[in-house]
């Protein structure tokens, strides 16, 4: 499956170049060897047992960025670029595409688009005594069947995933502990894509980076995400361009 290639040319870093305005695209690039959606983590090709997720002395991620240096890696085989939010840094696809969810106050969220649906990366503040992603996993069930999903708890290499299904599509959960910090990765796409998506999260979350720092922060709370410089000049050109829209739609002399 893994480990990556590590770099030893000298070269400058992949993944330190930002996607311009909201989007990232190109051809499609071979990637290394995934784990089956529906293989769990019971063992390797040779009948061994599959190696354990570390996230500092490990051969795949998510990795601990504070602890272990993204520039050492060379994944320009699977990703064009690796999208700096500040506390983590993900790989695009090739054939992926950023999408930023914009609120009522500013970008609101960060979706990556591919060709079997969307990945949803958070990275959010955990004790140290881990396990967070397993104690949450009663609220995540509650809430996919709440909305009318077929919820199942299968595993995969990094443990206990959550899945929802129904006639329209699937949503899957995926979620990893590390030290301090916790990763959680939602999947949203057609059901005949459910597979190739989740194949593809793998691999995005192997070459994930989380960057926790040491303030202080209460369990659960998101880590602070900031958005590339040209990203958000392209933000604020499209913010802009709907509060002008907006106003010359309104009728003259209204409120």
């Amino acid at each position: 499956m893994w480990p990556f290639t590590r770099k030893n040319d000298g070269a400058d870093p992949v993944g330190t170049e930002k996607p311009e305005g909201t989007g990232v695209s190109g051809a499609p690039g071979p990637t290394e060897p995934s784990v089956s959606a529906d293989s769990g983590a019971a063992a390797s090709g040779d009948g061994s047992s599959a190696p354990t997720h570390d996230p500092v002395n490990g051969d795949f991620g998510p990795f601990d960025g504070d602890k272990v240096d993204y520039s050492t890696f060379d994944y320009s085989d699977f990703a064009k670029s690796g999208l700096d939010l500040g506390s983590l840094r993900v790989p695009v696809p090739h054939d992926g595409e950023v999408q930023v969810e914009m609120g009522p106050k500013g970008p609101q969220m960060i979706h990556i688009l591919t060709p079997f649906g969307r990945l949803t990366p958070v990275a959010l503040a955990a004790p140290r005594t881990g396990r967070q992603w397993e104690e949450s996993i009663p609220e995540v069930t509650e809430g996919m069947s709440a909305d009318g999903l077929e919820v199942e708890v299968t595993k995969s290499l990094w443990g206990p995933e959550v899945v929802g299904t129904m006639k329209a599509g699937t949503m899957r959960v995926i979620g990893v502990d590390g030290p301090r910090w916790m990763l959680r990765m939602t999947l949203a796409g057609p059901a005949d894509k459910a597979d190739q998506l989740a194949e593809l999260a793998y691999e995005v979350i192997s070459r994930t980076f989380v960057y926790r720092g040491q303030e202080p922060l209460p369990a659960g709370q998101s880590l602070p995400v900031t958005i590339p410089a040209a990203m958000a000049e392209e933000l604020r050109k499209v913010i802009e361009q709907r509060q002008k829209d907006a106003a010359e739609a309104k009728p003259e002399g209204g409120e």
